[in-house]
């Protein structure tokens, strides 16, 4: 990080279900490239991953102040059903994108997305069997149109990861991060 720039914050948005992979890459590159990522929970404090594994939120969703953040993550997951319902989530990544702000979202995730109005006109990728509903997706690991950042799924999760940071920090950040876990 460049002396005396601001620290960019992000917000990575989880509720029971969510997929491992899709939460846990993306925090901890976007921690080692020195980003102060935030874990919210739409309910409760402690959340348990698709496949049991168990991760303790920040502050819960209630709690969040959109303008405190450059970035918002949505992993993917069966966890997604919950977001969708819930429909806050939706509302704060309108929120982000209407700030100016980037809106990345994984797998099942860009629902969540549509649900907000945000694919519209718009490229994008997700996860094979939710393609249908969004109609349609590349087939690309990561697309990039505009603020809105998708990808596939738990196997692209670290290209997902390195193009969030590059997006946030630049091209030789992104590269340092990847040097230093070497990919």
């Amino acid at each position: 990080m460049v002396p005396g720039a601001m620290k960019k914050r992000v917000l990575c948005l989880l509720t029971d279900g969510f997929e491992e992979i899709e939460a846990v890459v993306p925090i901890d590159l976007m921690r080692r490239a020195g980003f102060d990522v935030i874990v919210a929970s739409l309910r409760g404090n402690l959340l348990t991953g698709r496949c049991g594994i168990r991760l303790e939120a920040d502050q819960p969703l209630g709690e969040v102040d959109p303008a405190d953040f450059d970035l918002l993550v949505i992993p993917g997951g069966p966890g997604v059903g919950d977001l969708r319902a819930d429909g806050r989530p939706a509302a704060l990544a309108r929120s982000f994108y209407d700030a100016g702000k980037y809106v990345a979202a994984i797998c099942a995730a860009p629902l969540v997305l549509k649900d907000a109005g945000l694919l519209s006109g718009k490229r994008f990728t997700a996860y094979h069997s939710v393609r249908g509903e969004l109609g349609g997706g590349l087939d690309d690991k990561v697309v990039i149109d505009g603020r809105i950042v998708t990808s596939r799924g738990a196997g692209t999760a670290m290209d997902f990861s390195v193009e969030l940071i590059r997006l946030l920090g630049g091209r030789d950040l992104a590269m340092q991060v990847i040097t230093e876990i070497m990919a």
